[in-house]
């Protein structure tokens, strides 16, 4: 199969600039309808002048994925506006550093709102659009490595493993309706990147440009990977890998004390 999007529409929330924009793009050349979100609109309007500039179709809906409304909002614009929903890219996002004990009430509660809970509202508008329509979809989360463990991103990361989390479960839930969920966890120079570059102390150049992720997002959406679901995917623009959960047997008792535990634990 091929991987062009023709005759689909997507919505992608985050595509005023970095790597949503870059998503965009990719996907309107691709041949897909896009609704443009993003809480910045000025920032989606540029983008939707471009995807527009180079002959492809969109549509600009502003709003914060982290109200209910607003995420809802979008999803019915593709269906007002394409007259369906098939695919939805949850891209938008906040990202802060701070050690664990440096954390606010305020910071903690603005990036679980944007990257957890915004996640769930615009999720689960487009797969109720899917169900309803019927003909499912396409849906690509936003995981990151920080979800494994890098220093100052505890809060980033802690979103990111939930976002992981139910990635898995909305592909179980979401194939019995046709709809596939996938993550994608980019590795690329962005806005929000180069803010905590002194931070993060990692290598500018080591960065690809967004546009060299754009085609994992594109083949997921396409029928290309029509059997591709659940998967979490690594993507630096050269090397795509998988993250797999494995479950390692350490050892096996008829019954455990404390002390067990500690020495099989030490092996």
């Amino acid at each position: 199969m091929s991987a062009d999007l023709d005759g689909k529409a997507v919505v992608i929330t985050g595509a005023g600039q970095g790597l949503g924009r870059a998503y965009a793009l990719a996907c309107a050349k691709a041949g897909a309808w896009v609704v443009v979100n993003d809480v910045n609109a000025g920032a989606a309007d540029d983008t939707v002048r471009a995807i527009n500039a180079e002959g492809g179709t969109a549509t600009t809906v502003g709003g914060s994925v982290a109200d209910w409304a607003d995420a809802e909002h979008a999803v019915d614009i593709c269906r007002s506006a394409y007259g369906r929903v098939d695919g939805f890219v949850a891209n938008a996002a906040i990202m802060h550093m701070a050690a664990p004990w440096e954390e606010t009430e305020q910071r903690l509660r603005a990036i679980v709102e944007v990257n957890v809970i915004g996640v769930m509202f615009g999720v689960r508008h487009a797969m109720r659009a899917m169900v309803e329509a019927g003909h499912g979809g396409s849906i690509v989360t936003v995981v990151s490595g920080a979800q494994h463990g890098i220093r100052g991103m505890s809060a980033y990361g802690a979103t990111k493993g939930a976002v992981n989390a139910m990635t898995l479960n909305w592909a179980i839930e979401g194939a019995e309706h046709g709809i596939r969920v996938n993550a994608v966890s980019p590795w690329a120079m962005t806005t929000m990147t180069a803010e905590h570059l002194d931070r993060s102390h990692a290598d500018p150049a080591s960065f690809p440009a967004p546009e060299a992720i754009a085609p994992v997002v594109v083949a997921l959406l396409s029928d290309a990977t029509a059997g591709v679901n659940g998967r979490l995917l690594r993507f630096d623009g050269t090397l795509l890998s998988t993250y797999e959960n494995v479950r390692n047997p350490v050892a096996e008792r008829p019954a455990w004390t404390a002390a067990d535990v500690s020495t099989a634990l030490q092996r």
